[in-house]
């Protein structure tokens, strides 16, 4: 053996025996820790044992029960009844719920005492679809609890609190802890109000809760019940709002998807929403921290629920003998002026568009359909007369598209010559330049139809928004529909084929009048050899009213109703300036004094505009032919 190998040998023991007189010495340490956490731990035990037989003394009735509890072999009775060091929270884990129930004018909900949550919430002067109560939060099926750390995670779901007060208006429960302090829970139902108003209280736990502690967890889940007529529609206006302070407007999860968010911002409120009604839970001192989940339940599911929504939150709190935690919640409808009453933004949940079509809706739809509903009760009439309203407003602008569409049809004789003597595809630019001059001799201008048109377009797309988010209109017939925020079936079938099962009439009925205006607009129109112009027909003819169809098909009727009415009185309007107003004769002899005379008509901006185009476009041409050459 060389010097280096018994030099390493001799450095390997020196680390063994380094290693293992440390080890002994770490594990006398451990031993003395022990040693001392026992001693505390029987300490503890004493402690509690006093607590105990004090409490045994001051509830004598509760301790005989418990000790009168028979014992079975290899059952969990008696590990259970110790599963917490604090005795009171024992007896409150094992004890068995009861219920109090709050009523006014507008809710009756039932709170119980397991958890000290609401257990069902019932919203009056509403039904179902299929004529049941309209359940918000149903029996068994939501689940409120708060995770408060004393010292250790304390879910108040999983205990009994106690009833101390009751009134017509308001309930008081508390969860008492053996060491002195308790948890207290009141709930207060305004009159006449969608409105409950939570106080939970930790009262005399400084003791308990640690200091570093500055926060307490909330969990909310419900499962939310079916209400309306057609599945598709409900889900894709139900969803889960969730609203930072000062935003705009609340970011949401859902519309008919499975969704999840997670934040660590400021949250002011959030609310489980289905079409129609919404449960909105706030903390006026915000949550710092949310994570929001949902999930829609299968049509075909024999529970005829909707979907499964849950938020997990926190909000901050400052240690203390007493600490108070404010919270509000909203059981009720999405009506947009009950809503918006409350002051916190809540009316926002409903879908009325983006910023200009939402000022629309919000300072001209809603107060004229509120200001016709005080004086007429059939909403079909009231739908009626909003778009005879509408149609009024817009006509300056709508004139302009409709004449200049007139115009342009008593000038297709012209536009078949123009045609005729330009039929090469090579031709196009000369063929526009003659058509541009032929419009500029009859006062035409080609972008006149256009612009008014577009300008009506966020009306439309207003009205897109309200009608299927209006519960003015649920549950209200007109003609044959039953009901006009949902589809009018007229046939339906079963099973589904290509996702659809039923054919509304109102949007039957909408499509064909799209068929028709376009077939009387198109009847007179040329279009030539030019293949887009024709693709373009095709398109506005046939495609437009069956896309339409299968997406009004599933959604309210009365935005069907309204989209009908909207074209035949479109018709009306261009029929009425054809036959009265734009005279095809009058075009025409405009037309052929210009030619006689022989004077360029005068040109307006966007046709110089565009000549200059064409120009520089036969410029470039003459370019590359020239650098072929």
């Amino acid at each position: 053996m060389d010097k280096n190998s018994i030099i390493g040998f001799v450095i390997i023991a020196l680390i063994m025996m380094g290693f293992f007189g440390y080890q002994s010495v770490l594990v006398k340490k451990q031993q003395a820790y022990q040693a001392q956490l026992d001693s505390i731990a029987a300490a503890e035990a004493y402690a509690q044992w006093q607590l105990d037989s004090a409490w045994k003394a001051e509830h004598p009735e509760e301790a005989a029960a418990l000790e009168a509890q028979p014992v079975i072999a290899d059952a969990p009775q008696a590990p259970a009844a110790a599963q917490y060091s604090d005795s009171l929270l024992n007896v409150a884990a094992h004890s068995e719920a009861s219920f109090v129930t709050l009523e006014n004018e507008k809710l009756k909900v039932v709170f119980s005492t397991k958890g000290a949550q609401p257990y069902s919430v019932m919203v009056k002067d509403y039904l179902t679809y299929s004529k049941d109560p309209v359940y918000l939060l149903q029996e068994g099926k939501s689940d409120l609890g708060y995770i408060v750390y004393a010292p250790t995670a304390v879910d108040t779901r999983k205990f009994n609190f106690e009833v101390s007060e009751v009134t017509d208006s308001s309930v008081v429960m508390r969860l008492p802890f053996a060491g002195g302090g308790f948890i207290e829970q009141k709930y207060t139902l305004k009159k006449d109000s969608y409105s409950v108003d939570q106080a939970m209280s930790l009262v005399g736990m400084g003791h308990l809760i640690p200091r570093n502690v500055t926060g307490i967890d909330v969990d909310f889940s419900a499962t939310l019940p079916r209400m309306e007529k057609g599945y598709k529609n409900e889900t894709q206006y139900s969803r889960l709002n969730y609203y930072f302070p000062d935003d705009n407007k609340p970011a949401n999860i859902g519309n008919g998807r499975k969704g999840e968010k997670r934040f660590n911002n400021n949250i002011e409120w959030f609310a489980f929403q289905q079409q129609f009604f919404s449960a909105i839970m706030r903390a006026p001192g915000n949550f710092s921290y949310g994570e929001f989940k949902i999930d829609f339940v299968p049509k075909d599911s024999e529970s005829h629920d909707l979907m499964n929504c849950s938020a997990k939150l926190r909000t901050d709190i400052t240690p203390s003998d007493k600490i108070e935690i404010p919270f509000e919640f909203y059981f009720g409808p999405n009506d947009y002026k009950g809503l918006k009453a409350y002051g916190h933004s809540y009316e926002k949940v409903i879908p009325l568009g983006g910023k200009i079509i939402g000022y629309f809706t919000k300072w001209v739809i809603i107060p004229l359909f509120d200001w016709l509903s005080k004086f007429i009760s059939n909403y079909g009439i009231i739908i009626l007369l909003m778009t005879i309203f509408i149609k009024i407003v817009v006509l300056p602008f709508a004139y302009k598209s409709y004449s200049s569409s007139a115009k342009m049809q008593a000038l297709k004789p012209y536009m078949d010559k123009i045609n005729a003597k330009y039929p090469k595809q090579e031709d196009a630019m000369k063929k526009q330049q003659e058509t541009m001059d032929l419009y500029r001799k009859a006062g035409v201008s080609p972008m006149g139809g256009c612009l008014p048109m577009l300008l009506q377009m966020p009306i439309l797309w207003a009205m897109f928004r309200f009608f299927p988010a209006s519960i003015e209109l649920r549950q209200q017939p007109f003609l044959w529909a039953q009901d006009l925020s949902a589809y009018d079936d007229i046939i339906h079938w079963s099973p589904s084929i290509f996702g659809m099962d039923h054919i509304s009439l109102f949007a039957l009925l909408m499509a064909l009048s799209m068929f028709f205006y376009s077939k009387i607009t198109m009847q007179n129109q040329s279009t030539g050899n030019d293949p887009n112009a024709k693709m373009m027909q095709v398109m506005s003819l046939y495609m437009m009213p069956i896309m339409m169809f299968f997406i009004c098909n599933n959604l309210s009727s009365g935005l069907s109703y309204y989209y009908l009415l909207s074209n035949l009185i479109t018709m009306l309007e261009t029929w009425i300036i054809k036959k009265w107003i734009v005279k095809p004769e009058a075009v025409v002899a405009k037309v052929e004094a210009a030619q006689k005379e022989g004077k360029p008509a005068p040109k307006s901006k966007w046709q110089q505009r565009l000549e200059e185009a064409q120009k520089m476009q036969r410029e470039m041409e003459k370019q590359k032919k020239n650098g072929r050459k």
